[in-house]
């Protein structure tokens, strides 16, 4: 176990298509994040970005262009990309900083001004980048991995196309109670499967858009915290940020293969299920722990897989979790109160931090009408291209 570091102040820019810059987001969400802590911007010692890599050059040096957007003051800066893990890597940095003694407040921000449609690579001539040989020799959009994603699910675990429509029921009943929300509709099962086919068993409803967005968290030392009168912050008591073991025998996006375990045995967990089991070990606590979780459901099947993957359930239990209502606000685990990226989308480098903002105000009893019930230990989970592991636990 290591040592916590206090949540003093969480922020977001709504998500949607505003047809504005990312640093405009960002700074949004970094202003709501200071005023929620109560913190001038002069008081930060560093600022950590998470890397857009869409938005022209500031996009590769996300510390330094929020820190000048917000005003030079001398803070120091770092900006790390992982894909969809930035923003769990970001904090990560923050945490590690503050835990050294470097520093006593930082700053985390992410932010992205998302393309209409699905996410490719960016151009050039990359042969030895998986993630631009999948669209080279396969054609293979995210959505296309989603959908094998789902159909293993069927063949393995006997679930069905009006089982994944529930996820996207629920996740949409709870995005329409979040007022930071793009999508705040709620959607029948009905409605699901009369959209249209995106990749089979998949329909439009069944994936999550992309968005615009940003996110913002204020970090300090516990000391710091109690300084400025906070006695019980929300706390960061675990950070993950694993990578896959050899062989990894599940094909994963963006690779267009596997491993051969012929001659080495697969590893006793699959790399996601690593991913909660390493921030699980680090924080002292397990899945009978936890009173919420935020997951990466870039599609409806996707979220039955985290809760598999979080220790919520065993193998092919995540149906009849779902269909017990155990996962819906009110139930035993409620997951994606926020109403995860079916309700928000992707804007890549903010997804984990505004995963972490959703538990800092579960935790502190402040999410209003889509609140959990004495919620008091909460964990994220996503995950980036290239095998960066992301997942966050927060308690209080």
């Amino acid at each position: 176990m290591t040592e916590d570091v206090a949540v003093l102040g969480a922020g977001m820019h709504p998500w949607g298509k505003w047809g504005r810059g990312f640093v405009e987001y960002g700074v949004t969400a970094a202003r709501a994040a200071l005023a929620d802590a109560g913190l001038e911007w002069r008081a930060v010692d560093a600022v950590v970005g998470a890397d857009t890599v869409r938005g022209g050059y500031p996009g590769y040096v996300a510390g330094a262009t929020f820190a000048k957007a917000l005003g030079w003051q001398g803070a120091r800066v770092t900006s790390v990309y992982a894909a969809c893990a930035s923003g769990a890597q970001a904090i990560d940095t923050a945490r590690a900083r503050i835990l050294a003694g470097l520093a006593d407040v930082v700053l985390v921000v992410g932010a992205d001004a998302a393309p209409k449609g699905f996410f490719r690579p960016a151009g050039g001539d990359r042969p030895d980048d998986p993630d631009w040989l999948r669209f080279r020799i396969l054609g293979a959009t995210n959505p296309v991995y989603f959908g094998l994603y789902a159909r293993r699910r069927m063949t393995q675990h006997g679930d069905t196309p009006d089982d994944f429509a529930q996820v996207k029921v629920k996740n949409s009943a709870m995005g329409a109670l979040n007022p930071l929300a793009r999508y705040r509709d709620r959607v029948t099962a009905e409605e699901v499967a009369t959209s249209a086919v995106v990749a089979d068993p998949l329909r439009l409803l069944d994936i999550c858009a992309t968005s615009d967005g940003g996110a913002a968290l204020v970090l300090s030392s516990l000391e710091f915290a109690r300084r400025h009168g906070q006695a019980r912050p929300v706390r960061i008591r675990a950070v993950s940020t694993v990578t896959p073991r050899y062989p990894n025998t599940v094909l994963d996006l963006p690779d267009i293969a596997t491993d051969s375990a012929a001659a080495v045995d697969p590893p006793d967990r699959t790399f996601r299920s690593s991913i909660a089991g390493a921030a699980y070990e680090e924080a002292g606590v397990g899945p009978e722990d936890l009173s919420l979780a935020e997951v990466y459901d870039l599609s409806t099947a996707l979220e039955l897989q985290w809760y598999e993957d979080l220790g919520l359930c065993g193998a092919g239990g995540g149906v009849k979790l779902l269909r017990d209502g155990a996962t819906a606000l009110g139930g035993r685990i409620p997951v994606n109160v926020s109403g995860g990226l079916a309700s928000f989308g992707e804007a890549v480098p903010a997804q984990a931090i505004a995963q972490v903002c959703e538990l800092a105000w579960q935790l502190r009893g402040e999410a209003g009408d889509r609140q959990v019930a004495g919620a008091r230990v909460g964990i994220t989970a996503n995950q980036g291209l290239f095998g960066h592991g992301s997942a966050v636990i927060a308690v209080r």
